[in-house]
């Protein structure tokens, strides 16, 4: 069972996806909270594996819990809820350690695989618009190439291998692209993690495009 806590100081937005949320066989919400500071109480208390997090909430931001939540509890996976046209905040959420993030006009169905693919580690669902928004905050936001130090350690398979993470490839799909096997894909993406001191794919991403190995805008 998936136990999720939901952070959103909006009420019907926090109904509405914990009706979706509990209709699930495999998830089960255990809190809810209109602001970071009840966010972070709550995921103290109950250790939930996902929380999904809204950005703009008050006394605390979602930024914020965010960072509290990961650095005292780094098994919690964080979605940040966002909305692409006006949230600034996307970039400033992964490097807090979230885990990947939603659109907040996402179809309800989409709500619910986002869920249980970052229960289970694979960071980054819907990974061409995580691209897209990645890519844009990279370009205008991120510090200048500050992934260069860390990708030089990396041999050239394993650079490879960074670069279709950071195009959105799973395992299965990176195994395909280089001709191995799947457990070979995944020693390989376990390896560039260990190297690059990430945790998951989320930040194993903005390393890529931080050090340059994805061009914004020009990936496949």
């Amino acid at each position: 069972m998936i136990s999720v806590v939901i952070a959103d100081d909006q009420t019907m937005v926090r109904q509405s996806f914990r009706a979706v949320l509990d209709a699930q066989h495999d998830i089960r919400v255990v809190g809810e909270a209109a602001d970071g500071n009840t966010a972070v109480a709550l995921c103290t208390e109950l250790e939930p594996d996902v929380v999904l997090m809204d950005v703009r909430m008050p006394e605390l931001d979602g930024l914020e819990a965010t960072r509290r939540i990961v650095a005292g509890l780094p098994e919690v996976r964080v979605l940040i809820l966002t909305t692409f046209d006006i949230d600034e905040y996307v970039f400033g959420g992964l490097r807090a350690g979230a885990s990947g993030f939603l659109l907040k006009d996402s179809p309800l169905d989409d709500l619910v695989t986002a869920v249980r693919v970052v229960s289970a580690g694979n960071a980054l669902f819907a990974p061409t618009i995580t691209r897209r928004l990645i890519g844009e905050f990279t370009r205008t936001h991120a510090s200048a190439h500050t992934g260069h130090s860390l990708v030089a350690e990396l041999t050239a398979r394993e650079t490879e291998v960074l670069r279709l993470i950071a195009r959105g490839l799973s395992n299965v799909e990176i195994a395909e692209a280089l001709v191995i096997a799947e457990q070979t894909a995944k020693s390989h993406v376990s390896r560039v993690f260990t190297k690059l001191g990430v945790r998951d794919r989320a930040q194993a991403v903005m390393v890529a495009y931080e050090a340059g190995l994805v061009v914004p805008g020009n990936t496949p």
